[in-house]
């Protein structure tokens, strides 16, 4: 029999008590910052959350180090524009690196505007992989989604599309002795290029596409699959606070949120594949399967109106190897991604 006396007791009750506070303390340091204001995070690191809806703009972050300013992600140039004087309104230090976190134009985009303004553009080696097949660079193959975008967006016509130049194959540091920011690719998610940001003195993830706040989630370039596991080596670094790359910046949770989003994807198709549903007939429960996503609260913010039926169907060709019927559900979904982030679809 184990007896436990009044002093274990009390401390143990102290312990809980603790624990609460340090809880309530990291839920208060996470509380999300307006769309389009300066977010202090820890000192010298800072979030600001862009305007996705209204200007197609992605979430970017910056670090500022004793000798210059890492920025993260590229933005679209008009995206660019919006927080260079945000960031010299805070530092007169030099921006001397943009990280592209992937390709997508939201995100790479502006490389060109902060070429001009004395930065270099970096990114995973597989940004330019992903560039070469989806943008057309360094070739004369047909036009790719940079020229499609430009029809849309008056930002793009009067920049130039311009490939990040220092690449990494797995990881790179900046390290001031002060500050750290470890760059690292954990695998295929969102793309087959994307790349985080870790700070591990102020456990502060920087995620890009690989981790949003929201229904922002577009498979068409990734494998969820392969995200669910790479989100499973992210949680592994013991994040406290996660900037995604769109949404709200959040606690560390966000990461398990948006694998639990996807794993429950791919319990519901695997369940509905294992019982020789016809395609036809897993397209037609994607209304079910949405009613029953709504009920859990971990992950009903990543349920979209109309995105759903893309993510089904990805999860589905993964496992079969086929696609739904008539096939324009892939195409939705890239022109649903496309009019979110302020595009035209590409050919």
């Amino acid at each position: 029999m184990c007896e436990i006396s009044r002093r274990d007791m009390l401390i143990g009750t102290a312990a809980l008590l603790g624990s609460a506070a340090v809880e309530k303390k990291a839920r208060a340091s996470v509380r999300p910052a307006e769309i389009g204001k300066v977010d202090l995070v820890a000192p010298d690191v800072y979030f600001h959350e862009g305007n996705l809806l209204q200007q197609g703009h992605c979430n970017n972050g910056w670090i500022i180090f004793e000798d210059y300013v890492l920025v993260i992600d590229a933005n679209f140039p008009s995206g660019a524009k919006e927080i260079l004087p945000k960031i010299k309104a805070i530092t007169d230090k030099p921006i001397r690196f943009a990280l592209d976190t992937h390709h997508h134009g939201d995100h790479a985009y502006g490389n060109q505007f902060w070429v001009e303004n004395g930065a270099v553009p970096l990114a995973h080696t597989g940004v330019i992989d992903e560039m070469k097949r989806y943008e057309g660079i360094y070739s004369d193959s047909k036009p790719g989604r940079w020229q499609e975008a430009a029809k849309s967006r008056e930002d793009l016509k009067s920049s130039r599309l311009k490939p990040p130049s220092l690449l990494f194959p797995k990881d790179l540091v900046f390290d001031d002795g002060k500050h750290r920011v470890e760059l690292m690719y954990l695998g295929v998610a969102h793309t087959h290029g994307d790349a985080l940001a870790w700070l591990p003195k102020e456990k502060i993830l920087f995620t890009g596409d690989m981790c949003v706040n929201g229904p922002y989630n577009y498979v068409g370039d990734g494998n969820i699959e392969k995200w669910i596991a790479t989100l499973d080596a992210a949680r592994k670094l013991g994040a406290t606070v996660v900037c995604p790359g769109h949404g709200p910046r959040d606690a560390g949770s966000l990461l398990e949120d948006q694998q639990a989003f996807f794993t429950a994807i791919r319990d519901m198709v695997g369940a509905q594949v294992k019982a020789k549903k016809t395609a036809d007939q897993i397209r037609d429960s994607v209304e079910q399967l949405r009613e029953s996503l709504m009920t859990r609260k971990q992950v009903a913010r990543y349920v979209g109106k109309d995105s759903l039926v893309g993510q089904v169907e990805k999860a589905y060709t993964e496992m079969t190897g086929n696609k739904f019927e008539p096939k324009k559900t892939s195409r939705a979904d890239r022109e649903l991604h496309a009019h979110h982030h302020g595009l035209s679809l590409a050919v």
